[in-house]
């Protein structure tokens, strides 16, 4: 017998949003290592904010919602308040009950910017990173390191001479068309008039160079997991000073090594490296290797050249579902935020897989 096709809708529902979510997905052991580590930040989050005034959004909401933007790749806050209004799910995951009433986008980003003002990113990195720790997720003695490009929110127009204001538009209206042949440009004589924090870079010999910033991230080798990350601002030296301050900062007794490709194939980065107990298994350049026979001789070389490609796969996901590919920020300080809280998301879902293996296996 064929069903009615009513339009009639039901006024209540006894059914909340915690039955609606299947047992099985994979958000729900996600939420549980977010509410752990949001629950050990809440004195933190208590001297961000003054006692007497009107409530805000809730910062352990804001970072759910934040999450849930770089996990379904939502590219602007106004999708992304679209999405909760009637998204099921994302009410479940942030916290909303049916009949709560989703924020304005506008007043979504001026409170998550009072969250990018204090140093929230890096706690919940930590908070995250501490969790793997515990469950034994992550190795103390093999590493990876390296950097990638993250494009800069400004155009090359904006690339101008840094004693020269501002192009005015005139009559060809805000995108004027402009010649750049015969015109040479560098990081020492111009600067971007959107962001002065991006430096034109380029990662390969043949490459384009765009208006960019630097991420840099700290890969251990068991499992694949983040257990540092930064953005600096691009230069020819940023990957190595950045790789040194990285291992330096986990501070243990022993002896780590650490994977390279071979831009980090420089006697003085191999000889700093060694000064802090880290051995360096470096690619190998095919000419003036600073790399000798008493590296390449031991079989962990050859495993460490193997695993450290696994950290392209850290950028893929951060770049294309976490859309950290062109940052939508302005400001070393702001990307940076960014980044960090993308890598800890990365962490999270990369976490969540292997629980489930470990319960399957």
């Amino acid at each position: 017998m064929r069903g009615e096709n009513r339009d009639q809708h039901r006024v209540f529902s006894y059914v909340s949003p915690e039955e609606r979510v299947p047992t099985n997905h994979p958000l729900r052991v996600i939420r549980k290592m977010v509410s752990v580590a949001l629950d050990n930040m809440s004195e933190a989050f208590q001297g961000m904010y003054s006692r007497i005034g009107r409530p805000s959004i809730p910062p352990e909401k804001l970072l759910r919602a934040l999450l849930l933007q770089a996990f379904y790749s939502i590219r602007s806050e106004r999708l992304l308040m679209e999405e909760l209004d009637y998204n099921m799910l994302f009410r479940w995951f942030v916290g909303l009950s049916i009949d709560d009433e989703v924020w304005d986008h506008s007043t979504f980003s001026k409170n998550r910017d009072r969250l990018i003002g204090s140093e929230v990113a890096t706690q919940f990195f930590c908070q995250i990173r501490d969790q793997a720790r515990e469950k034994g997720l992550l190795s103390d003695e093999h590493f990876t390191v390296d950097g990638t490009l993250i494009e800069a929110w400004a155009s090359q127009k904006s690339f101008q001479p840094k004693e020269q204001e501002p192009r005015d538009p005139g009559e060809g209206g805000r995108n004027v068309e402009v010649d750049f042949r015969g015109r040479p440009r560098s990081n020492q004589t111009h600067e971007s008039k959107s962001d002065p924090d991006a430096r034109l870079l380029k990662k390969s010999t043949g490459g384009e160079a765009k208006l960019s910033y630097m991420g840099h991230v700290l890969m251990e080798n068991r499992n694949g997991l983040v257990v540092d990350s930064r953005l600096t601002i691009g230069s020819g030296t940023a990957e190595r000073e950045t790789a040194c301050a990285m291992l330096d900062a986990l501070g243990g007794t022993k002896r780590i090594t650490v994977g390279t490709d071979r831009a980090y194939d420089v006697a003085d980065f191999v000889e700093e490296l060694r000064e802090i107990r880290v051995t360096p298994h470096v690619a190998c350049k095919r000419e003036g290797s600073a790399i000798d026979g008493r590296t390449i001789r031991h079989a962990g070389y050859d495993v460490s050249q193997r695993v450290r490609k696994r950290v392209e796969e850290i950028f893929g996901w951060m770049k294309t579902v976490g859309e950290q590919r062109k940052t939508r920020f302005r400001g070393v300080r702001r990307v940076g935020w960014a980044f960090t809280l993308t890598a800890a998301a990365y962490n999270l879902v990369r976490m969540a897989k292997l629980t489930a293996a470990s319960a399957t296996g």
